[in-house]
């Protein structure tokens, strides 16, 4: 009978494992190693990766949020990027859509393409795109050019973070990958304080050599990206059965010989498609994942509209919107740190989310002018609503177990989940309600946090049930059991 994904027949796995490390001669079957050699490795590694995976994402979403910040900037002058493009706010919904259609249709081929073409080339490929799209946005004058823009900028930025997930699970066991994801995802969320801060400042140079400020905003924040995609293709490692040597070498090919995706395992084929789409419990997955993309994407897009409601106007809401991405940030690092530790990634899905929840509801239901009281609940939903999304992609990452399988899950996560999940994000806070406090971009983002709360228990006490049933039929032998 055929196995699915997450119920593969470990003697089978075991089996294939040892003939692929026979065939590529890696390690001898009864290889050791200490703990202390081990965390070296590991921070030989984190130090190696991180820094650089967290910059590229970082730009990246600083290239992708800024038209957030562009819609606002200097509107009290009208040289805003929406009253100079001749936009109506359904126009410039529009725009703000077609990115997240192009960015859900090119996921799962570019993932594909990530492990053909090799990670550091096709990611430094990527990101010489988007930055130079990014320049081009500075260059729009009217919603045609402004959509057109806005799409490819979408199709280039696509394949970014679902192939930095699948790139750590070629270095990383599952239970490292919550973290190392957050520490990449984090990087988001500071980007979101920067780029407010940066647009504060940019906002100043309205007029300069006859350019909008919104104009330079787009052109200085994408210029970092085309240069730094030089250091991304000659300074990001590839594999580490080919970055690393000797015993290092051999200590990460032990560790991830049942857990890592592997460089010399065959690409996608139709089989691994097949098994991977009629895998039914990974669409719960999908469907948390839906839940969460709505509230990160209408805060990545409208945190400075959402402060400007909350009282603060013009440049002064450009500011306000830093501190709740930088409590955000924080979070994200110490929830998924517990998360991995604790073998927990479901609970504290479920936790943050309902937290985040809790934080919109309340905006919703104290005073309008409640300002500092709202504000404070502004910076309790981002915190919720980003912190859970690491734990959630490393628990995905960590119930699949074949390479080709993993990338493609990976793929239609970010792809259904995410791409699509965020299209909701765009038309839930229009501008009319702005004197009335958001109330429903702030009622829906409750209600998919909540449904993204439920799911989560549902989804741990589901792979609970499946542990005990493997345990109770494995007549003893070691059986590879679901991660929590």
């Amino acid at each position: 009978m055929a196995h699915s994904i997450g119920e593969m027949d470990p003697d089978k796995e075991k089996q294939l494992d040892e003939v692929q490390v026979s065939r590529n001669n890696e390690l001898t079957p009864d290889f050791e190693y200490s703990q202390a050699e081990e965390q070296a490795l590991l921070r030989k590694q984190d130090l190696t990766i991180l820094p650089l995976c967290a910059a590229i994402y970082f730009l990246c979403y600083l290239d992708r949020s800024n038209i957030g910040n562009a819609r606002i900037l200097n509107s009290s002058t009208h040289n805003d990027m929406q009253t100079e493009t001749h936009s109506t706010q359904y126009q410039f919904n529009i725009a703000l859509m077609v990115f997240l259609v192009a960015y859900a249709t090119f996921e799962v081929p570019s993932n594909i393409l990530l492990k053909k073409l090799r990670p550091s080339r096709w990611i430094a490929f990527l990101m010489f795109s988007w930055g130079a799209i990014t320049m081009g946005l500075g260059g729009v004058h009217n919603f045609s050019s402004l959509a057109a823009v806005r799409f490819i900028l979408g199709a280039s930025e696509a394949g970014l973070f679902p192939g930095l997930v699948y790139y750590l699970t070629f270095w990383y066991k599952s239970d490292e990958r919550s973290v190392r994801v957050a520490s990449i995802l984090a990087s988001a969320t500071l980007a979101g304080a920067f780029g407010g801060a940066i647009a504060y400042g940019i906002g100043h140079m309205n007029g300069a050599s006859g350019l909008s400020a919104w104009r330079w905003l787009f052109i200085i924040e994408g210029a970092p990206s085309c240069v730094s995609s030089l250091f991304v293709l000659f300074f990001l490692p590839d594999y580490p059965e080919e970055h690393l040597k000797g015993r290092e070498r051999e200590i990460a090919l032990a560790r991830l010989k049942v857990e890592g995706s592997k460089s010399h395992h065959r690409s996608m084929t139709w089989q691994d498609a097949k098994t991977t789409l009629t895998d039914w419990r990974l669409y719960g997955h999908y469907l948390i994942y839906f839940g969460i993309s709505v509230p990160f994407s209408s805060l990545s897009l409208f945190t400075p509209s959402i402060t400007a409601g909350l009282g603060y106007k013009d440049l002064r809401a450009q500011l306000m919107s830093v501190p709740p991405y930088a409590v955000a940030y924080v979070t994200q690092i110490v929830g998924s740190w517990s998360a991995d530790h604790f073998n927990a990634r479901g609970i504290h899905s479920a936790v943050f989310s309902l937290l985040g929840a809790v934080g919109f509801i309340a905006m919703v239901t104290l005073p309008v002018d409640a300002y500092q009281h709202r504000y404070g609940c502004l910076i309790l939903a981002s915190a919720g609503s980003f912190a859970c999304v690491p734990p959630m992609l490393g628990w995905l990452s960590s119930n699949v177990y074949s390479t080709a399988s993993v990338g493609l899950a990976i793929a239609i996560n970010v792809s259904v989940g995410g791409g699509i999940g965020q299209i909701p994000g765009v038309w839930i806070y229009p501008k009319e309600e702005a004197a009335r406090g958001y109330p429903t971009g702030h009622w829906t983002n409750a209600g998919m946090l909540l449904m993204v709360s439920a799911g989560a228990v549902g989804l741990r006490l589901w792979y609970g049930y499946k542990n005990r049933k493997l345990l109770r039929e494995s007549n003893g032998q070691e059986v590879r059991l679901f991660r929590l």
